[in-house]
């Protein structure tokens, strides 16, 4: 069976960073540190990215998978725009609610008949144990000529890992004495090769964009995928019992 490793298994947090993972996770979402707010000025290529294809304001019926905090809605909004995130916390007491049609824990609560025009996701892919499923499902709940625009950090490289262990991992040492290569490992249990591999093989035609020099000497990677393979993702997830 293809994607025999998934769904992959977190590993485990220290005690001392259980503790203050909320707090640093929000911390780190607002850039509200020095290496996150440097983080968060190179991060706005991947929100610029996922939402070049549209205006500002604009109605395609748009799903984002991993909203977090919202703050996609920065650079875009739809008079249809839903959500996918399981952590309340994030998003809970943001203003930014009130641009959202829909909140769902998990794609699994989607109903395969509704269909979306464009399916988005910043910086969630490399999250996501169960990612097969995910962009299997996003193959059907796709419009004819819909799109996947999937933006990731290059994880799995050489300049990412350089560029994390010089800002935040020092960071964090500094602030708590604790080993951010813990949390690193605990968060980003797919690379960027993972993902490309699994984007290839439910769309058919996949372009990918490098914030850097090429896959393998880059930051960020961003993919558009269309023409999802209907026949692959149904095989897949009836082969993992998940459809008839």
């Amino acid at each position: 069976m293809m994607f025999e490793d998934y769904p992959k298994k977190r590993p485990p947090l220290s005690k001392e960073i259980e503790n203050i993972y909320l707090k640093h996770y929000k911390s780190n979402r607002n850039g509200s540190t020095t290496a996150s707010g440097v983080a968060k000025k190179m991060e706005q290529w991947l929100h610029k990215k996922v939402s070049e294809d549209v205006d500002k304001v604009h109605t395609k019926k748009t799903l984002e998978i991993g909203a977090g905090t919202l703050n996609q809605l920065k650079y875009e909004k739809s008079n249809h725009y839903d959500i996918i995130e399981p952590f309340e916390e994030l998003y809970k007491d943001s203003p930014l609610l009130k641009d959202i049609n829909t909140i769902y824990e998990d794609i699994d609560d989607i109903d395969l008949e509704r269909k979306y025009d464009r399916i988005t996701s910043v910086a969630t892919f490399e999250h996501i144990l169960d990612l097969p499923k995910v962009v299997a499902k996003s193959c059907l709940l796709m419009e004819p000529n819909g799109t996947l625009r999937t933006s990731i950090p290059n994880e799995g490289t050489f300049l990412w890992t350089l560029g994390w262990k010089l800002t935040t991992n020092i960071e964090f040492k500094l602030k708590y004495g604790l080993d951010y290569g813990n949390l690193m490992r605990h968060e980003h249990v797919n690379n960027a090769n993972d993902i490309d591999e699994i984007l290839n093989y439910f769309y058919d035609r996949n372009i990918c964009k490098v914030f850097g020099i090429n896959k393998n000497i880059g930051f960020y990677r961003f993919y558009e995928s269309k023409n999802p393979n209907i026949q692959r993702a149904k095989a897949y997830l009836k082969s993992i019992d998940l459809i008839k």
